[in-house]
């Protein structure tokens, strides 16, 4: 199965979602956002794609979120999009896309909607055991 993560090798949400990949026999692609982001109309199919609006596609934790005023309820969707472009630690991760679909992976197990069923447990960097 052909797979892509845009991953942030910094989360453990991310890193718990490649390693759940690799479990599952999937060598993904890996997009590090951060260092590369997607360019604009793939970052609005990705959302777009997992069903979400662009505000729960931002995350607000460790970012410009608040100080950048897009917690406030007039901003736009096309506000927050060119946030996103501009500082793309916005963009909520890991989201993954595979050919059954796209999603943004928190938690982690999310991913395993869009991946064939696993065929022994995972264990996660906490110690929480996903069973298939």
């Amino acid at each position: 199965m052909n797979a892509t993560i845009y991953h942030n090798p910094a989360c453990g949400t991310s890193r718990n979602t490649l390693a759940l990949l690799r479990h599952a026999g999937i060598e993904p692609v890996v997009i590090e956002y951060l260092v590369t982001p997607p360019d604009r109309a793939t970052l609005v199919r990705l959302i777009a794609d997992a069903g979400l609006t662009p505000r729960q596609a931002a995350r607000e934790k460790g970012t410009p979120f608040v100080e950048l005023g897009l917690d406030q309820p007039d901003v736009t969707d096309e506000q927050i999009i060119e946030a996103m472009q501009t500082h793309p630690i916005l963009i909520n991760r890991p989201f993954v896309v595979t050919e059954r679909g796209t999603r943004l992976c928190r938690p982690s197990e999310t991913v395993l909607e869009i991946i064939p069923p696993l065929s022994s447990p995972f264990v996660k960097e906490d110690g929480e055991v996903i069973s298939p």
